[in-house]
């Protein structure tokens, strides 16, 4: 039961901050809206830069605002496979809460290795042989008044007539500010981690109080609250709750460090997976110490969380080609670290 507990207020945390994350990229996405589309034409290092960038980015907005960029041509195939080797889907969220540090070093060497893939991509594949069907629709980027994410002379009416979802979001984020304040979820001291969880947690108190009732029920209540936050909630507890019961009965390290070579593999091919949450298995792995740096740098190569899943929809042949070439890169640099102990 205490073990029971103590992966519950883990989990907690961990999702709390995927939520507070998700909540303020979706509000800075919203407020930034138009204003960087028509640059991408103009330069292809511009279109891998900011391709790149929005893949790095944490969560899945980025990769799809990508693909639907390349789905009418406004950047390049190569564009899109470094996109998804930046990205590390919704398990970025999870790295950045449990090792930041070493995700942020991961994250600049993924983005690196996006910008190089996409221009030998470029290089080597004519654009006509992967390319997807133009398609005849605005890009998923709000321009009607309502997505103004402060409205001032609407907040006091808001507060006032307040809706069921902005409740329920109210008392989730202020129940966990105060359990972080207590030390009954994350650390017990004052430190970085503490502060920067709780400046993230006291900014989403703000935007749940402000935001207009259609930023907040289009945007965090149907696409944070029910389609991310469940999922992370529960495939974070049962990693966690799995690496606990493995090392029950298994030495998980010592097997992980006498097979590495089946670990890269078998994290390679989960990695194809358009899903997110069965890479956060080798992320708990290596935050536990059990599992080396470039295990989980080829893992996060290939997997994209469920960036891929509108590409699917768009041009079946273009996902696999994405998938094979990401494949590659992942199993170069997997073994190029497990030769180099790293």
């Amino acid at each position: 039961m205490e073990a029971f507990l103590e992966i519950l207020k883990k989990t907690t945390l961990i999702s709390t901050f995927v939520f507070a994350m998700m909540l303020l990229i979706e509000y800075i996405n919203v407020q930034t809206h138009g204003e960087w589309q028509q640059k991408l034409k103009k330069s292809r290092t511009g279109q891998y830069l900011l391709s790149i960038l929005l893949g790095a980015t944490p969560g899945c907005l980025g990769a799809y605002t990508v693909v639907t960029l390349y789905a009418h041509n406004i950047v390049t195939f190569g564009a899109l496979v470094g996109t998804m080797i930046a990205t590390s889907g919704d398990e970025a969220f999870v790295m950045f809460s449990l090792f930041p540090g070493k995700a942020f070093i991961l994250t600049i060497i993924i983005a690196a290795l996006g910008f190089l893939t996409a221009y030998l991509t470029d290089l080597v594949i004519k654009e006509k042989f992967v390319s997807a069907k133009l398609i005849k629709r605005q890009l998923p980027l709000h321009k009607v008044p309502e997505c103004n994410c402060f409205p001032r002379e609407n907040i006091i009416d808001q507060l006032k007539n307040i809706s069921f979802e902005r409740t329920l979001l109210l008392i989730i984020v202020t129940f966990t500010l105060i359990l972080l304040s207590a030390g009954t979820i994350g650390p017990s001291e004052w430190n970085w981690v503490k502060t920067t969880l709780f400046s993230v947690l006291l900014f989403s108190l703000f935007v749940v109080l402000t935001v207009p009732e259609h930023f907040l029920k289009k945007h965090l209540w149907d696409h944070v609250l029910k389609k991310h936050l469940l999922r992370i909630f529960l495939w974070t507890f049962a990693s966690l709750l799995v690496i606990y019961f493995l090392e029950l009965f298994l030495d998980v390290q010592a097997w992980v460090q006498a097979n590495y070579f089946t670990v890269l593999i078998i994290a390679v091919l989960i990695g194809i997976i358009p899903e997110s949450g069965p890479h956060l298995i080798f992320v708990t792995l290596f935050a536990s110490g059990s599992l080396p740096f470039s295990i989980l740098l080829a893992s996060s190569a290939v997997q994209d969380g469920h960036g891929t899943l509108p590409l699917i929809a768009e041009s079946g042949k273009s996902f696999a080609v994405l998938k094979a070439i990401n494949v590659a890169v992942g199993i170069l640099i997997g073994v190029f670290g497990l030769l180099f102990n790293f």
